[in-house]
């Protein structure tokens, strides 16, 4: 399975193409998760470096951009340089 920020995760859960929930339902099931969102980040960079060639910058960019997978830039740093963009 993908990883998924927690910005992310709490999109896909309250998007009316996801599953639906209300924000703050959405907002507080997520807070309740004891969550690794670092090896997340690792995760997802994984799976795009898997489909596609990124640069460091261009891989934590999509990692950490509001239109890509909205991890902090720290995560996204983390991530890209754990699955070896960097």
């Amino acid at each position: 399975m993908t990883g998924f920020s927690r910005d992310g995760l709490i999109q896909q859960l309250s998007s009316s193409a996801g599953d639906g929930y209300d924000p703050a339902d959405a907002k507080a099931a997520v807070d309740s998760l004891d969550v690794d969102w670092n090896e997340n980040a690792v995760r997802s960079a994984k799976q795009y470096l898997s489909i596609s060639g990124f640069s460091c910058n261009g891989l934590i960019e999509q990692l950490s951009s509001d239109a890509g997978d909205k991890y902090t830039v720290q995560q996204a740093t983390y991530g890209a340089r754990q699955a070896g963009a960097c």
